[in-house]
């Protein structure tokens, strides 16, 4: 390869080689090094694993049988708000499948389809959050949690996120994307960073939306 094209790529992947440099170039740190990729880039492009084996030394069949074989990686491209409803056994008996579809039917989504066509949300059922206390619950980018929610509830969450969306595409003080440390998303804005900072918002949105269904 020619100087001038191999420097060409080189810069293409300079993101890479920092995340890579970072963690030392070092195999025994795969899965760390493809984690902080998929924070970059949402999800682990094709060409990025390739460029990751040529950077370690090992075979791409290697660094694709990591990036498969764990739920938590991607080889699609996710949407900048990756909302996860929780399909546990306390969710499900909670109501999570009417969740589910109201942010399918808000978000203009079906059963094939998970991510928006403008990758500005996708939509995913986990087994378990982990807060069964607060069933039935939601997660957005893997930080801000809303417990005890109604669809009605939910919906008023949804325009938030995409109110603040489109203030971020008009130019405003919108959120950074996804896995960006210090920015809050849309959720944080509105229900704080955690479920305890969270849960009076979360239950004052709960209960405007009881309100507004009891006047329907």
């Amino acid at each position: 390869m020619p100087a001038a094209q191999k420097e060409a790529f080189q810069r293409k992947f300079d993101k890479v080689n920092s995340i890579i440099e970072r963690h030392g170039g070092k195999v025994s740190n795969l899965i760390a090094i493809l984690q902080e990729i998929q924070s970059e880039y949402r999800y682990l492009p094709e060409e990025v694993l390739t460029y990751v084996a040529t950077a370690l030394g090992i075979p791409p069949a290697t660094v694709y049988g990591v990036a498969t074989f764990y739920a938590q990686f991607s080889l699609k491209p996710k949407g900048k708000y990756v909302i996860k409803v929780c399909d546990g056994t306390a969710c499900h008996v909670r109501g999570s499948e009417k969740l589910r579809y109201v942010i399918r039917e808000k978000l203009g989504l079906d059963e094939s389809k998970d991510t928006t066509d403008d990758l500005k949300f996708t939509v995913e059922t986990v087994s378990c959050i982990g807060a069964c206390g607060l069933a039935p619950v939601v997660m957005v980018n893997d930080r801000d949690v809303y417990g005890q929610l109604t669809p009605e509830a939910l919906s008023i969450v949804l325009d938030q996120l995409i109110a603040k969306e489109k203030t971020s595409d008009a130019g405003g003080d919108g959120p950074a994307g996804h896995g960006t440390a210090g920015n809050k998303s849309p959720a944080s804005n509105a229900a704080g960073n955690d479920v305890t900072r969270g849960d009076a918002t979360r239950d004052s949105a709960a209960r405007d939306g009881r309100e507004e269904g009891g006047r329907r």
